[in-house]
């Protein structure tokens, strides 16, 4: 952001905030025209603040700002009617896979970088997680294009080697920055079927045994992309679980 800019209602969405001094918020947002970048919000938390209920996550926003830097200050937000129609709140069901969409785009995007793509894709991601029956399909989606759009893609179709498509019948090792790489039988925890990586290539995500092999392989492309730095979202969700909580909320989708 260029120093001394004002920006007006550029639509957004609260990624994270934490509270700054007494009655102000420090927020992490995205915006669709500026990407991701440090607001801070003064008196947002304040008892007679109108922006107290406005900063919520998950909530399309326009927002306007002013100043240098990270150093820039909100002042206005409201909420985006037309983006966001007359849909409800995300159901409970859908609050930690969520935070684990904002997690990954906190982790995984750069400040100041507009992605306009990427903006679109959590959105829509956003809206769908309200169907509660498709939760982990819409997760594996969006991991799937979010790796796409960052440079980090990963090709279910090809054989990374031998430069020709998969075989159904055959198996495979995923080695993140190369791609699958056939190998002899199908022993090892780290084989991939060739038949499930198709169904995953063509976007066929009903069956669960192609949903867990979406996740098992993308696991390993998060992780090399985030570079060792932990999710989150991922430690609380095993905690939950830990704790007896519905799997709905659970490691299995995060």
């Amino acid at each position: 952001m260029n120093r001394g800019r004002r920006v007006e209602l550029s639509p957004a969405f609260v990624l994270h905030h934490r509270p700054w001094r007494d009655t102000s918020r420090m927020l992490e947002v995205f915006s669709r025209d500026h990407g991701r970048l440090t607001l801070f919000a003064r008196g947002a938390r304040g008892p007679k603040s109108r922006l107290a209920s406005v900063l919520r996550p998950f909530e399309p926003l326009l927002i306007s700002w002013s100043g240098r830097g990270d150093a820039a200050q909100l002042t206005q937000a409201e909420l985006d009617v037309e983006a966001r129609g007359m849909g409800a709140a995300l159901p409970a069901a859908a609050l930690m896979p969520a935070w684990y969409l904002n997690e990954l785009l906190l982790k995984l995007t750069l400040r100041n970088d507009p992605q306009p793509a990427v903006y679109a894709l959590y959105a829509a991601t956003l809206a769908g997680l309200h169907d509660a029956a498709a939760l982990e399909p819409t997760l594996r989606r969006f991991e799937i294009r979010l790796l796409e759009l960052l440079g980090y893609g990963v090709d279910f179709a090809s054989d990374a080697r031998a430069g020709e498509p998969l075989r159904a019948d055959a198996y495979y090792h995923f080695h993140p920055g190369l791609g699958f790489v056939r190998i002899n039988g199908g022993e090892g925890s780290d084989a991939h079927s060739g038949a499930l990586l198709l169904e995953i290539a063509a976007d066929r995500l009903d069956a669960p045994a192609v949903r867990d092999e979406a996740r098992r392989v993308l696991r390993v492309a998060l992780a090399a992309s985030l570079e060792g730095r932990e999710l989150r979202t991922r430690a609380v969700a095993r905690a939950l679980g830990r704790r007896g909580t519905s799997r709905s909320n659970g490691d299995r989708q995060t």
